[in-house]
Formats: structure tokens, sequence, C-alpha cells
């Protein structure tokens, strides 16, 4: 006889491996990452065992049933049966890592008081050896009077075992542990420990002596005061100057390809709308994003394997000392490198962060640091105002441009930040409590799949936002015509006085003195959507044809434009440098304003934060992009 079906939660500390065992036990490709708090949303996933659905709910890593931050509330809501649309649990499956077993122990008798039917995972035990420790697995069953089952998620060992005593456990007695009377949760918690001890006394050994393992030896070199931060920082200029280097080969196949595709539907379509339509509008604003989908698949692949490799909270712990003078901890860190990637799941993430002020603080500064959306503009403006000159054989000044952008926007964030919390979000600072994850070598698959799930999120993006634009921009830029089928004007005419020429010369005092013209101007607007739409917009605005490679071509046209009846360049390398301040700071993407006006409360709460943060941003964007541009002209850049 089967049951309907089986509601199973995954609990456990952060870094344990709970959501290891997740993609064990329902097969679903959920992101790990070697990190505090990486699981700040519920995810479910299911399996059939024995004819019964079992769905699996994956809890935000917590530490105890006395939650600190707002991802520690979702797990308590949920072993409570409180949170909304969320149905009771029928089964708790408790991880433990075995090599910090004592520490876990903490929220497993917690979980186990509650006398709910339960499951203990032993996770990890393949690294008891290495750490000297044995575990006494008959014993711990004895004294937490539940089912342990051994595993190695990684590995799927143990994981068939899991499945079954998930399915059993409605049917066997459940753990008798109990607090005993009401007392003061001091000393409830010190009871908790003085018990833990003792179970740990009984059910571990200990090898004698002490044994330097491999990880040790390392961190002493990544966490020195004086070497973590240069390495730190000397594997994030290896990896920006890998973006030019290796990315733009395979640009070059994309941009062959978009140019084989645009010959072949010029071939098969008559002139006319619909052809321009298709390969100006579509293939020209599109796909002149889409070729930088390299550039930002190595992005996300560096990231990743930083998290994956348990480099990342290391990275947090040296970055504390710096952090702390302006008002944050580590912890910021993690959400503040996140936002090279997305600031969307960044500032998710700052779900992680116990105390209020320093969550809004970081949430505010995070759209700061420099997220992929902004590489394709970084790329195509480097690509022509900066030349491709090698420095020692080894980096080219692209590649330092490119660092240049990427640490700007850090600077910046750190230092908005150290303002928001000597003014609007002053309060003490915490001190840094973060785990450090054993070393583990990335995961090729998961690594790949991580990467094409980001991917796959930016090419939808250029698949709605960006196609919807390319098209408008288009329509604007091709209608009213300004001349007759048997009177054509010049490209140049057609576009000034189209409808979005009239819109760039409204726009265009406002960027006179930066030194750009109305084109950028329309470009900017249109870019307010999302950060990447300027390039493609800049392509429909040049008309760059897609039989040429896009970004290279653009990319000269940009260089070699000239200023009618003067023969001057129309944008010089001055502007240029200000146009990158500008996207250094400026707020321009929608999913963002609107995950921070969920995550600082939503309605009118919310909606102020995220008006503050955009109009601060913009202001910066606008001062800072004027400020570079006339110390370029200073300096002979015009």
């Amino acid at each position: 006889m089967t049951r309907p079906t089986l509601r199973v939660a995954l609990i456990g500390n952060p870094n344990c491996g709970k959501s290891t065992l997740f993609n064990a036990l329902t097969g679903r490709r959920q992101k790990v990452a070697n990190f505090p708090g990486v699981t700040v949303e519920r995810v479910e996933g299911s399996y059939v065992h024995e004819g019964t659905t079992v769905s699996v709910l994956d809890l935000p890593g917590t530490y105890s049933l006395s939650p600190d931050a707002p991802d520690e509330v979702i797990t308590y809501d949920v072993v409570h049966d409180r949170a909304d649309g969320v149905a009771p649990v029928d089964v708790f499956v408790v991880v433990l890592d075995a090599e910090n077993l004592e520490r876990n122990l903490y929220l497993a008798t917690e979980v186990l008081e509650l006398g709910r039917p339960t499951v203990v995972v032993l996770n990890r035990v393949d690294r008891l050896p290495l750490a000297g420790m044995k575990v006494d697995v008959v014993e711990l069953i004895h004294a937490l009077g539940a089912i342990v089952v051994p595993t190695v998620a990684t590995t799927q060992e143990g994981v068939e075992r899991v499945r079954h005593c998930i399915a059993r456990a409605l049917d066997v007695p459940q753990s008798q542990l109990r607090n005993q009377g009401a007392v003061a949760e001091e000393y409830r918690a010190e009871r908790r420990y003085e018990w833990i001890a003792a179970v740990m006394a009984r059910t571990v050994t200990r090898e004698a002596g002490t044994r330097t393992r491999p990880s040790d030896r390392v961190d002493a070199v990544l966490l020195h005061r004086v070497w973590g931060p240069l390495i730190f920082v000397a594997v994030m200029a290896i990896a920006f100057q890998a973006l030019f280097l290796v990315a733009t080969p395979l640009a070059t196949v994309l941009q062959s390809a978009l140019g084989s595709l645009s010959d072949v539907l010029r071939g098969l379509l008559p002139a006319g709308d619909f052809q321009s339509l298709l390969i100006d509008g579509v293939l020209g604003g599109v796909g002149s994003v889409v070729v930088f989908v390299p550039q930002i698949a190595l992005l996300f692949l560096f990231i990743g394997a930083l998290e994956d490799s348990g480099y990342l909270s290391r990275a947090a712990f040296v970055m504390d000392r710096f952090m702390r003078p302006l008002g944050l901890q580590g912890k910021s860190f993690i959400p503040l490198l996140s936002g090279y990637a997305c600031a969307v799941p960044a500032i998710m993430a700052t779900r992680t962060i116990p105390q209020t002020k320093e969550r809004l603080a970081t949430i505010m500064v995070v759209p700061l640091m420099s997220c992929s959306a902004r590489l394709p503009v970084y790329a195509l403006l480097i690509s022509a105002f900066v030349p491709a000159v090698t420095i020692g054989h080894v980096i080219t000044l692209q590649g330092l441009a490119l660092l240049a952008m990427y640490l700007f926007g850090t600077v910046a964030a750190l230092a908005a930040a150290a303002v928001f919390r000597r003014t609007l979000l002053r309060s003490d600072t915490r001190a840094l409590i973060i785990e450090m994850p054993a070393y583990a070598k990335p995961t090729m698959r998961v690594l790949l799949t991580t990467v094409w799930q980001r991917v796959s999120v930016f090419l939808q993006r250029a698949g709605t936002v960006i196609f919807a634009i390319s098209v408008i921009l288009w329509a604007m830029g091709r209608y009213p015509q300004a001349g007759t089928p048997s009177a054509p004007v010049s490209e140049e005419a057609q576009l000034t006085q189209s409808a979005l020429g009239q819109v760039g010369h409204a726009v265009e005092p406002l960027v006179r003195p930066l030194g750009l013209d109305w084109k950028i101007g329309v470009a900017m607007v249109a870019s307010f959507a999302a950060r990447e739409v300027f390039v493609s917009t800049m392509a429909t605005m040049y008309g760059v044809p897609q039989h040429e490679t896009v970004h290279t071509e653009l990319a000269a046209r940009l260089r070699d434009a000239r200023a009618p009846g003067t023969g001057r360049p129309t944008y010089t390398r001055a502007a240029a440098f200000g146009l990158l301040a500008f996207y250094v700071f400026a707020l321009m993407c929608t999913s963002t304003i609107a995950v921070t006006v969920r995550e600082t409360g939503g309605g009118w709460q919310g909606a102020r934060w995220a008006s503050l943060q955009f109009s601060y941003m913009l202001v910066l964007a606008w001062g800072s992009a004027f400020v570079v541009y006339r110390i370029a002209l200073a300096l002979g850049a015009g």
C-alpha cells in the first residue's frame, strides 16, 4: 500500500553538504556553493520511492532554531508549520557534517526534541580518516534515539539507504530527547552543550597527537595578513585578463555564425522593411549582445570555481579587516563579490547578514559592483578606445583597463557603504563568524551546469527585453521616413529626422557636457531597461551589417566617427573614459530595482529605498563621468 505524497524537509548547518544531498536524492541540478547561506529561498524537488512520491524541501542553512537572520526565519517557520504556502512536513532529514559533528549536533538535538519523524544523515564520512577521527555510528544512534545514516553525498554513497529510511520514518519510534523543565534559554543552551560533550566523548575517538592537514598549510598562506590580499588581487587580475585573451577567439566564431545567418536571410528575403527588421533590427540588436556570451560564461565559470573550491569564504575572511572600518563585516563581501555576476541574486544573498542596517547598507551598494550586463559595454568601449598593447609580454593594456573598471566599482561600493553606515544606517558592526569549508576540487559537471544556468538567463533576456527594445528602436529609427522611394535620403539624414533622432536631440543637452552626442544619448536612455542594450542600440544606430564582425566593426565605427563639417573625432578618448565611468555607477536594470523593493520591505518602504538607490547612483554616474572627462581632457586625451 502506498501513501500519498510524502513531504520531507532537509535541515542542516551552512556548508554541511545539505544541497548536495538534495541533488543526489532528487536528481535536480541545484547549485552547490561552499559558503554559508547559499540557499536563501526554499528549493523543492521530488523522487518516487516504492510507488510513493517524495517531495523534498531544501531549507536555508542555520545553526539553530533561534533565527538570527532572514534566511534562518524561513527554516524556523517551516519547522514549526508557520510558513505561508508550505504544507506541513512529514519527515525531517537533519544533515550533519561528520568532521564537525560537535557543532552540528546542537541543531540536531533541537529538531529531535520536537518529537517529529526524523532521519539523521551523517554526511562526508570519507573525510574522517584524514581528520584522524572515528565515529561510532551505533553508539550515536543510541544517544540520539534516531535513525542515523552515514553518507558521502558527492558520490551518492548511502543515498539509497537515506531514501529507504525516509520511507520508513513514519513507522519507527521517535526520539525521546526532551528539554527537562522550563528553564531560562541561556541555561537550556548550557545544558545542551554539556549533553553534546558527553555524546562526543562516547561516540568519537581521535588519533593521538596533532595532524597538520594540507588545508591548514594552504590557509597559512591564503589567510595571511599580507599575502592573502595580494593573492586575491592577483587571482582577480588573471581572471579579467582571460576575459579578453581566451574569449576573443570564441566571440569571433559567434560573429562569423551571425554574419553567415545574415547573408542567408539577405539572399532569401526581398529588400524592404521586413528584411531590414530581421537583419538590422533583430540580428543587429540581439546579435551584437550575444557575441559577448563567451566573456560572460568565463566570468561565471571563474566565480563558480571560487565558490566550489572553498576559496570564497577565505576571501570573505581576508576582506573582513578591510571592510570593518567601513561599517561592514566580511560576510557582506560574499554578496558584493556575487554582484560581479548579477546584482539580483547578490541582493537576495544579503539575507545571510543578521544585522538589519548592515544588510540594508549592503543592498544599497551591491549594484555598484560591475555585473555581467556591464561587460558588453566595457568590452566595446575598451576595444574601441584602449590600444591592445602588451605590457611585459604577460598582460595587455585592455585587460588592465577592464580590471580598473571592476576595481573602480568595488572601491565606490565600499566608500558608499561607509557613508550609509555613518549616516542613515548607523549601528555597531558585528564580529564576523564564518565557517571555513574544506578545500574541494570543483566538479566540472556542476561548474558547467552553473555556467549554463546563468548564461541561459542572459540569453533569455536577449531573447525578450533586448529583442523587444531592438525592434522598437528599429521602428523609431525607420519612421517617419524622411525620403521617398524615388528620392531616398542618406542613412544619417533618415536617422536624424526619425522618432529616434528626435529623442536623441531632446536628451543631447544632458550628455553634451560629457563630450557625447545625441546618438550616445539615445543608447543611454534605451539602456535604462538593461545596461547591455547600449551595445545593441549603438549597432542599430550605426547600421552595423551582420555580414561583418559585429563587435569589431562597431568598435571601429565608434573610433573612426567624425563630426559633420569639422572632420574631428565624434568621440574622443576622454569622452569614452567618461562614458565608462558613467556605466560603472549608473543603475540601469529594472530587475535590480524590483528585487531591491522586495528585499527592503516591499510596498512604500521598499520603493523609497529603491528610489534612493537609483537616484544616488545616477547622480554619482553623471558626476563621475563629467570629472573623468574633464581630467582626461586636461591630460591630453581629447
